[in-house]
């Protein structure tokens, strides 16, 4: 099995984008895939489990609207039992200071301010105590006016007790779906790569996958042959193999894709990288650091070739410096090369590609 490094860039991107929009749930693209294709699945049966849930709400109101009264009069008999307490132990406080006979004047204006305070007290309480029972037990009152207003509501309008509850759920739903829906460019090249990259791990390991190889230049590298300057490159696949270099851009495209004239050519997309990577490797710089085995005529040239991968449909034209092919005769067309660097020689180049990918921002000056 090859030796794989990176995420696919599509995936990478998709991910990015739907974390930008607050969304979290999916951990690959299949889950993403079969989200989109069960949508109408899972719509239905957010709906149906709201109607479960407002059905439940109805029988547990009722029963509790039911049970109301029994709790009432429960709650009014333990006010009416607490209150009647309380008066009677400030009756018997009364009676007990009345029994008492003051020795003294001050012992009797004591008494006679203890005896008018019990009265007050008692009378105050007796005044009150229907409307103390009513106000302890209003709060049950409020309660039951709320759940039975809520179940004539349920019962009457079962419809739009549905909706109100699902509102929210269900807007979520359709949310996520529509972000998921306008990135459906990043899930095809996505799903097109992840062909791709399948494809490849089935090479031994003596080949290296590099995946979203991206990095950018400051100053810009001027280009002779285009005659235009190059800030930046990325390609979605190299592999390094012991007959060189692979650039492999990939495409999901469909024929209506295909005569786009507004998309960009992968092929220019492909020859500036492969422009950009052959100086990168072959100097002597990387001569330096790469140490590949000389040969008696010289130093070795990193071959690099230009590949373009049509996982859906093919273009009947042929192109200069890139080879367009299909998933199906990917590997036949890697195997027919010969071998020129040893498995040493070829990790050490992988490894090169790998800390230039690393750095993002190479500077060129």
């Amino acid at each position: 099995m090859s030796r794989t490094f990176n995420t696919i860039g599509s995936l990478t991107t998709l991910k990015s984008h739907l974390e930008e929009n607050n969304i979290y749930d999916f951990k690959s693209l299949k889950e993403v895939i079969d989200f989109q294709s069960s949508f109408t699945i899972s719509r239905e049966n957010l709906i149906s489990q709201h109607k479960n849930l407002i059905e439940e709400e109805k029988n547990t109101l009722n029963i509790e609207l039911k049970n109301f009264e029994t709790a009432r009069e429960a709650h009014q008999q333990q006010t009416e039992q607490m209150l009647t307490a309380e008066i009677n132990k400030l009756r018997q406080k009364l009676n007990i200071t009345i029994s008492n006979t003051p020795t003294n004047l001050f012992q009797k204006i004591s008494k006679e301010l203890r005896l008018w305070n019990y009265k007050r007290k008692i009378k105050h309480k007796e005044k009150t105590f229907d409307s103390d029972v009513k106000r302890t037990i209003s709060h049950l009152i409020d309660n039951y006016q709320v759940k039975r207003n809520r179940y004539q509501f349920i019962t009457s309008n079962v419809d739009e007790a549905v909706k109100q509850s699902v509102h929210h759920s269900l807007s979520e739903l359709e949310r996520k779906k529509t972000v998921v829906d306008n990135l459906n460019s990043f899930i095809y090249g996505a799903l097109g790569e992840q062909k791709v990259v399948k494809t490849l791990e089935n090479l031994s390991d003596e080949y290296f996958l590099i995946n979203d190889f991206a990095v950018s230049f400051s100053p810009a590298i001027y280009n002779r042959q285009e005659n235009n300057y190059i800030k930046s490159v990325q390609i979605d696949h190299i592999l390094v193999a012991p007959s060189g270099v692979f650039l492999i851009e990939t495409k999901n495209w469909s024929e209506k894709s295909l005569e786009n004239m507004s998309l960009r050519s992968p092929v220019q997309q492909i020859k500036r990288t492969s422009f950009v990577l052959f100086k990168l490797l072959n100097n002597e710089m990387s001569n330096y650091h790469l140490r590949l085995d000389r040969h008696h005529w010289g130093d070795k040239k990193i071959s690099i070739r230009n590949l373009i991968v049509m996982t859906n449909t093919k273009p009947r034209e042929e192109f200069q410096f890139v080879k367009i092919l299909t998933v199906n005769a990917l590997l036949g067309y890697i195997s027919y090369f010969k071998s020129i660097f040893s498995i040493n020689e070829t990790q050490r180049i992988a490894d090169f590609i790998l800390r230039i990918n690393e750095q993002k921002v190479i500077e060129t000056k």
